[in-house]
């Protein structure tokens, strides 16, 4: 099998792309039977196919690729056949693993892309990732298929100046305000009081200009990994027990200390089973395909579950919650990757059975 490895791409979320995309591209070169072709996408959008010695030895040496934007490596997309140098035949591909976090890479964008390339790739498709990424849709589907969610308003920039009343109003403080489409913790304050709110309002919408203000319940932050298409299976819980006020961006990627992950989450085994449940149904009611990371919260006095959001590029270096969780179930990081890709190409072999059948 030939395996298309997209990393980088033009979000907030750059960096953490190149991290995790460096676990992945190491364990599947340890696959004999696939060969990797590495594309990296600048910040501008610009597509370059690596050197998969040169990334080895980055992957290796500094535990992350280095996009190199070399001209003579340029690519391009043709729709209907492929992946292809800007002069030159198109590559011969089996299936794109997009290990691409955040705006045009993980919400629905660039499934969207591919699609037309007819390329089949790993993961949700366009609705369940554009949804996926939008927690506002989440929340509301969720809702709608009563799934508990954390109690939420949104807030459009419009509408500032009347964010405070509607907070005493609904829930009261502390609060966290996060932007509406954006991940690893980018733009997110918790507010324990409104001297504070106009700061943080502000903070979250230079990023999206739909904002979520959200309650601030005594919890605890609760992870699962889902796994599958139409019959998705869970793994055992972890927990994030952050060293920092929440588990903000430096917690997750800056501060070796940031953090501590428990995998399996202590929990009891009904309270383990329910969340896995839910998870299972926010994953199926969001159109999830492939993977996903769910989050929850666990109110620390009253015991309910809360869902937080869907992440459907979770990240994926081998130390990362996801591929971690998969483990405590029993499967590991290579298995996970080879299981990924047997759903893909599964996926697109029922879409286009489906396309032959409309025709």
């Amino acid at each position: 099998m030939t395996v298309l490895l997209l990393f980088g791409g033009r979000s907030t979320e750059h960096e953490v792309s190149l991290v995790s995309a460096a676990g992945v591209f190491r364990e599947l070169n340890r696959l004999k039977d696939i060969q990797v072709i590495l594309v990296g996408i600048t910040r501008e959008g610009h597509w370059y196919r690596q050197d998969p010695d040169r990334q080895e030895e980055f992957a290796r040496e500094q535990g992350t690729l280095v996009l190199e934007a070399a001209p003579n490596r340029a690519v391009v997309v043709v729709p209907g056949r492929g992946i292809a140098p800007v002069r030159g035949k198109p590559f011969a591909l089996d299936c794109v693993f997009p290990v691409l976090h955040g705006t045009y890479g993980e919400d629905g964008t660039i499934q969207g892309l591919l699609e037309i390339a007819g390329l089949p790739y790993v993961g949700s498709g366009v609705t369940g990732s554009a949804v996926g990424m939008d927690k506002l849709r989440a929340k509301q589907l969720w809702e709608r298929n009563d799934l508990p969610v954390i109690p939420y308003i949104a807030v459009r920039q419009d509408r500032e100046d009347e964010t405070d009343q509607l907070i005493r109003n609904s829930f009261g403080y502390p609060v966290f305000v996060k932007p509406n489409a954006a991940g690893s913790s980018v733009g997110i304050s918790r507010v324990a009081d409104a001297r504070k709110l106009p700061e943080a309002l502000h903070r979250a919408l230079t990023v999206d200009d739909t904002v979520l203000v959200e309650a601030a319940y005594p919890v605890r932050e609760i992870e699962t990994s889902v796994l599958g298409n139409e019959s998705p299976r869970t793994f055992p819980p972890g927990e994030v027990i952050p060293n920092h006020e929440f588990y903000d961006y430096d917690a997750k990627y800056t501060d070796p200390e940031g953090a501590r992950l428990v995998i399996p989450a202590e929990l009891p085994e009904d309270v383990s089973w329910e969340i896995r449940e839910i998870c299972a149904r926010a994953f199926l009611a969001v159109d999830g395909a492939g993977l996903a990371r769910v989050d929850c919260f666990l109110h620390t006095v009253t015991g309910a579950v809360y869902l937080n959001e869907i992440n459907t590029i979770p990240g994926f270096t081998p130390i990362s919650m996801y591929p971690k969780m998969v483990e405590a179930g029993g499967m590991t990081y290579g298995e996970l990757l080879r299981e990924l890709l047997n759903l893909a190409m599964e996926r697109a072999s029922a879409g286009a059975e489906r396309d032959f059948h409309a025709r």
